[in-house]
């Protein structure tokens, strides 16, 4: 019953109805690929923004590399300072080195999936 409704609903087309279907049919009109030019630019712009942010990351991390290790450094100097006891105690309250890696594989994950949502 529902497929005689969609067919009188396609056969029964007012004025309007075949005043639109005509524009719509009607040929593209030509602009010399500019249309092709307009999309190529938009898609630059894109991927110029989705590297943007990972090369910022990459310079400023090359930047704070020797800062980075002048830190570490500094609080392996400290470490030495401080009693057995108390190092031995607060490492139980760290992350095991699988759970890190695992979330960092999940993180990846996610963010290669919300990638592949937003194209």
């Amino acid at each position: 019953m529902t497929s005689k409704i969609i067919n009188m609903a396609d056969k029964m087309k007012d004025a309007e109805d075949r005043l639109l279907e005509s524009l719509f049919e009607s040929a593209p009109i030509a602009d010399d690929g500019f249309s092709v030019r307009v999309v190529r630019k938009i898609r630059r712009r894109l991927w110029l923004r989705r590297l943007a942010l990972p090369v910022a990351v990459a310079v400023g991390g090359a930047f704070a590399i020797k800062p980075l290790a002048a830190l570490v450094t500094l609080v392996v100097g400290l470490s030495g300072l401080l009693p057995q006891e108390a190092l031995l105690s607060a490492s139980h309250f760290l992350p095991k080195l699988q759970y890190i890696v695992l979330g960092a594989m999940l993180l990846g994950a996610g963010l290669l999936g919300l990638g592949a949502l937003e194209d």
